[in-house]
This record gives C-alpha cells, structure tokens and sequence, in this order.
C-alpha cells in the first residue's frame, strides 16, 4: 500500500477533496493508495477535526513550541515517518520548509500553488496577478524542492481573470480548480511510482 501524509496549517480544503477522491475513486482498492494521516502546524487547524470524523488518523506539532525552525521539521519528520509514505502531500501548509526536510523527501513531496508557475511564486498571488493585468491565472501542481515553487510541475489548471475581480473572487475560482488538478496529479504521480 502507497501511503499519503496530508500536512495542513488551516481548514484543510484540498485535503478535504484528496480524501473525499480516494475514497469516491477508490484509490485503496484500485491503486493500493490510502491516505494515512492528516497532520498540522496549528493544532487548532479546523481541517484536523474533519480528518478525525473521516477516520483520519491526526497529529498536531504546534511550531510555536519549537526553538528554531529546525527543532519543528526534525520533529515534524519523525512524525511523518512513522506512518511509512510514499508521498507527503502540503495542502495549504503555510510553512518554509528546511533543506534537510525537503531533501529528506526528495522525490515523494508536492505542493499546490495558487498560480501559473513560473510566475506568482510566493504569498499574495491573486493580487500579484491583477496587478499586472493578466488576463489569466490558475494553480499549479508541483514537486516540491529546495526553491521554493520552483519544483517540476505535475498539473496546472488555468482560470480567466475577469475585469471585476477582486483578489478574494480570483481566489475562490482558483481554489475549485485547486479540488480538481490536486487528487488527479496525486494519483497520477502515485501510479507511476
């Protein structure tokens, strides 16, 4: 079996439409993939409680206990080593990972990005993207390496950007294609494993 650890810092929707397409597509029975944990950053994190009615087994690591960002990713390392993945999946992990973290998954980690990367690396995207007038936007599916969204790229899904859009309504349309590319590329990235 090919496990998932989901990590999450908030409400946990992309989690949210991981879990719900492997349970709907049957990823366990088909594919011999399962979601094993959900596990966050903020032990407060709405998504968490979703997780544990869907039998998830949850952890928190709250970062703010740790002495450096160093201390938190080594714990947060062990903790996601003991449910054995053959991927980590960031979904809405709003966290700068170290090398040792990244390098330690190398190869079995990904990210979904609110943008069509390259461009829009980095916070505040949808206001970055009206701001210079483009005319299209999306979200990006990627392998997560040392640069920060910069990793190969699985999937991207394009949204227009409309004349009346405000960062919050760009976002919204962003985030249903966001539910859309993310279960599909993790099966996809999972199957040719």
């Amino acid at each position: 079996m090919k496990n998932i650890v989901i990590l999450i810092s908030g409400s946990g929707s992309n989690m949210q439409a991981i879990v719900e397409a492997a349970r709907t597509q049957q990823w366990a029975e088909k594919q011999g993939i399962q979601v094993m944990a959900v596990l966050s950053n903020r032990p407060d994190a709405a998504g968490l409680a979703w997780a544990r009615t869907q039998g998830l087994r949850t952890e928190s690591l709250d970062h703010k206990a740790f002495a450096s960002r160093e201390t938190f990713d080594q714990a947060l390392m062990q903790a996601i080593d003991a449910f054995h993945p053959a991927l980590v999946v960031l979904a809405g992990f709003m966290r700068i990972l170290t090398p040792a973290f990244v390098t330690h998954y190398a190869g079995r980690m990904v990210n979904i990005h609110p943008s069509l990367l390259p461009a829009f690396a980095g916070l505040n995207t949808h206001q970055r993207a009206i701001e210079a007038g483009c005319k299209f936007a999306g979200a990006t599916v990627h392998e997560v390496t040392a640069e920060l969204d910069h990793g190969p790229i699985l999937a991207q899904a394009v949204v227009p950007v409309l004349p009346s859009d405000t960062p919050q309504t760009l976002a919204m349309r962003v985030l249903s294609q966001e539910h859309r590319i993310y279960p599909q590329a993790i099966a996809e990235f999972l199957r040719q494993r």
